[in-house]
C-alpha cells in the first residue's frame, strides 16, 4: 500500500513546491491540509485548487477562525501573554491548532508521514514536530526545507521547470506569516537591523503618524473574556477582529524588534498586533482593578513563562496546562469594563469599572470621607522595616557591608 504524506499546505511558494517533490522524493501520495486562522488575502477555495494542481490525491481546507479565537487567542488574552514583554506570539499561537488538524487528517487519510514548509532556522519546526510527538508520536516527519536543504531559489527554479501555478518570483521581498492575531514580516533588506520598515511592510495597520480623530473604545470582559465592545455582544473572534480593525486603523500594534529564536539565534522581526495589543492592554488594566495583590505579583512570572512554553512549541506539555489551571482560576473575578482610546498608535486606558473590584474610593481618598485609619500605619512601618533594621545593626557591629 502506498505510503501517505499529509503536508501542512499553505498555498505558497515553499509548501506548493513541495507537494510533487515530495511525491518524487518519498513515493508517497500527497494529501494538503489548509487550516484558515484567519490569514485573509486569499480564498481559500482557490488555495484548495492550487493544491490538487500541484499534484496533492487530497486536499481539505479547514475553518478553524472561531476555534483560534476561542481556543488559542483568548487563553493569550487571559495570560497578557507577550514573549520579551513584547511580542504577542502571532505565528507561534496558531501552529499547535494547526498540529491538532494534521493529527486529525492523518488518522482520517491514513497517513503516516506529516510534512511541514520550515527551514531549520525558524522556531516553527520545532512547534510542530513537539506538538505532533506529543498527540501522535507515531508519525514520522520530513521537513523538506530543512532535511533535503531545499532554499528558496532552489523552490523558484523547481516551481518553473514543473510549470506550478504558483504566482512568486525571485523578487518576492519579504516572508509574511500572518493570521487574526497579527501579522509576521521578516527576511529582506529587514535582516540588516539598522535598516528602518518602510510604510510598505505594514498591512493590518495605518501609518500611526498620519492625523486623524481619536477612537475610543469600552471592552467588556467576563471572567477574563472579552463578551462586548461597546455594549454590543461579541465572540472572541469577532472581539478580535473588530478591535484589528479599529486599532489598526489608528496604528496600533506594530512591532519592530531582534528576538531571541529558540534555536539560539537572534532574529529581526516587525509585527502587525491591533487588536492583540489593545485586548491585552485593557485585560492587563482590569487585572489590576479586580486581582488581589499577591497572586497579581505572582501571575506575572507566570505569565511570562506561558509566554515562554507557547514561543518555544510547548502547548501540550504538563507545565502549560498546570500554568493554564492557574490562570483560569484568577480570572474568575476578572469582570468589568475598560474604556480605551485608541489614537496615534497607543491604546491608552482611560476609564475602569467593575462589581468585583478591588478598588475602594473611601480608602483611597484623601479627601472627606477617607476611611482609611492612618493611626495604623505607624506600627506598620515599625514592623515592616524591622527585619532590615535588625541586618543593617548587625553588618554595623560585625563591620559588613552596611557599615
Amino acid at each position: 500500500m502506498t505510503e501517505r504524506v499529509v503536508l501542512a499546505y499553505s498555498g505558497g511558494l515553499d509548501t506548493s513546491v513541495a507537494i510533487p517533490y515530495l511525491a518524487e522524493k518519498t513515493g508517497a501520495e500527497v494529501i494538503a491540509v489548509a487550516v484558515d486562522v484567519g490569514q485573509g488575502g486569499e480564498d481559500m477555495a482557490v488555495i484548495r485548487q492550487r493544491a490538487i494542481d500541484c499534484g496533492a490525491v487530497e486536499s481539505e481546507v479547514i475553518d478553524a477562525r472561531d476555534e483560534f479565537a476561542a481556543d488559542y487567542c483568548l487563553p493569550a488574552i487571559r495570560a497578557n501573554a507577550l514573549y520579551m514583554d513584547r511580542y504577542p506570539l502571532v505565528s507561534a499561537l496558531s501552529r499547535p491548532l494547526i498540529v491538532k488538524h494534521l493529527v486529525a487528517a492523518a488518522r482520517k487519510h491514513g497517513g503516516t508521514i506529516v510534512s511541514h514548509g520550515c527551514t531549520g532556522k525558524g522556531n516553527d519546526q520545532v512547534r510542530f514536530e513537539v506538538g505532533l510527538g506529543a498527540l501522535a508520536p507515531e508519525l514520522k516527519v520530513v521537513a523538506p526545507a530543512r532535511d533535503f536543504a531545499w532554499t528558496r531559489d532552489k523552490a523558484i527554479a523547481y516551481a518553473e521547470e514543473k510549470g506550478l501555478p504558483i504566482d512568486v518570483s525571485a523578487k518576492s521581498p519579504y516572508s509574511i506569516d500572518q493570521n487574526l492575531w497579527g501579522r509576521a514580516v521578516e527576511t529582506g533588506f529587514l535582516e540588516d537591523i539598522w535598516n528602518g520598515p518602510i510604510e510598505d511592510v505594514y498591512s493590518y495597520t495605518a501609518n500611526p503618524a498620519e492625523p486623524r480623530d481619536a477612537d475610543e473604545v469600552v471592552i467588556t470582559f467576563d471572567a477574563g473574556v472579552p463578551v462586548a465592545i461597546d455594549g454590543e455582544t461579541v465572540t472572541p473572534f469577532q472581539a478580535v477582529a473588530e478591535l484589528n480593525r479599529r486599532a489598526g486603523a489608528q496604528g496600533i500594534g506594530r512591532l519592530d524588534m531582534v528576538e531571541d529564536r529558540l534555536v539560539g539565534i537572534k532574529s529581526r522581526e516587525v509585527y502587525e498586533a491591533p487588536g492583540a495589543i489593545a485586548l491585552i492592554t485593557a485585560h492587563q488594566e482590569l487585572e489590576a482593578v479586580t486581582v488581589e495583590r499577591d497572586v497579581a505579583r505572582f501571575k506575572k512570572s507566570v505569565d511570562q513563562r506561558w509566554a515562554e512554553l507557547a514561543y518555544d512549541g510547548l502547548w501540550f506539555s504538563p507545565l502549560k496546562a498546570s500554568l493554564d489551571a492557574f490562570i483560569d482560576d484568577t480570572q474568575k473575578y476578572v469582570s468589568g469594563e475598560v474604556r480605551l482610546t485608541l489614537h496615534a498608535g497607543r491604546a491608552v486606558v482611560t476609564g475602569r469599572r467593575s462589581e468585583s473590584s478591588l478598588y475602594d474610593f473611601g480608602m483611597a481618598t484623601y479627601d472627606t470621607g477617607d476611611t482609611f485609619d492612618q493611626s495604623l500605619a505607624k506600627g506598620f512601618v515599625q514592623l515592616w522595616g524591622l527585619p532590615s533594621r535588625m541586618a543593617a545593626a548587625r553588618d554595623a557591629r560585625l563591620g559588613g557591608p552596611s557599615a
